[in-house]
């Protein structure tokens, strides 16, 4: 009994399909890499790892790749820093923009007198106030909820059909969009933070008043608990405003990341 040529695969055929399987997972590895909740440290890096596996897995069949004689040449280098920068302008811009929710978290903790209340931040492994970490909580779960993280994804793999891997990119457009993503940071956190803030800081003028009027009340033993129950109130009061606000938040996240991918085409 004769047995015939077994199909299979050559050694050259292996590399190169590896090669391809490397090119089309590094887009999605720097987007992990740098969203925000995905790119923490509470996600381990072998998920993040299998993670991007299986996508690019999924993805090799289905999006379009250079030749393989661009691959194994040094072309190959404006192609790998193409799909990097994509992933992590991409990631980038998701994180300057839920950063907004922790600034304005941090300005209500100032203005409390809870700047002094640290918790060990996950997302940075830095100290971030501890109203700042629960907005972020906060923020996480309204997103995830709203099932914000396949919307990034599925945003990411139209991005091949207008950005296709080796066709080129503008890269000032992807600067601009970070500028302007500093600028909406900035502009949201000073939306989120102004009620409360601005009640705090009634509820401060009015303690002067009265520790003026009444020198015997000690400002720290009197003016300090009405303020930690009024931000309690305060935030308690604002939680249903502060749900849609941040609701909004990953609306308008997902829709600039989808205007970055498609700016980021050369031609648009």
């Amino acid at each position: 009994m004769e047995f015939g040529d077994l199909p299979g695969l050559s050694i050259q055929d292996v590399m190169d399909q590896a090669l391809i399987f490397l090119i089309v997972s590094l887009r999605f590895a720097a987007f992990l890499l740098a969203a925000p909740f995905f790119g923490s440290r509470m996600v381990p890096l072998p998920i993040r790892i299998v993670f991007t596996a299986t996508l690019a897995a999924f993805l090799m069949k289905r999006v379009a790749v250079p030749s393989i004689d661009d691959l194994t040449t040094f072309r190959v280098l404006p192609i790998i820093a193409q799909e990097l920068a994509i992933g992590l302008s991409a990631g980038l811009l998701l994180t300057i923009l839920f950063s907004a929710v922790a600034l304005a978290g941090e300005k209500v903790a100032a203005t409390a007198g809870l700047s002094f209340a640290f918790q060990i931040d996950p997302n940075s492994g830095g100290q971030t106030p501890l109203i700042s970490q629960i907005f972020l909580l906060f923020l996480t779960v309204v997103f995830l909820s709203l099932n914000g993280h396949i919307v990034a994804f599925a945003i990411l793999i139209e991005s091949y059909t207008f950005a296709p891997i080796g066709a080129g990119i503008n890269y000032l457009a992807l600067f601009q969009v970070g500028e302007v993503a500093g600028a909406t940071m900035f502009a949201t956190a000073a939306r989120l933070m102004l009620p409360v803030v601005t009640v705090l800081f009634l509820v401060n003028i009015t303690i002067g008043l009265i520790t003026r009027s009444a020198p015997t009340l000690n400002l720290f033993s009197f003016g300090f608990p009405i303020t930690l129950l009024a931000v309690f109130l305060l935030l308690f009061v604002f939680a249903a405003p502060l749900g849609f606000a941040f609701q909004d938040l990953v609306i308008s996240a997902l829709g600039d990341l989808g205007d970055l991918l498609r700016g980021a085409a050369l031609g648009q």
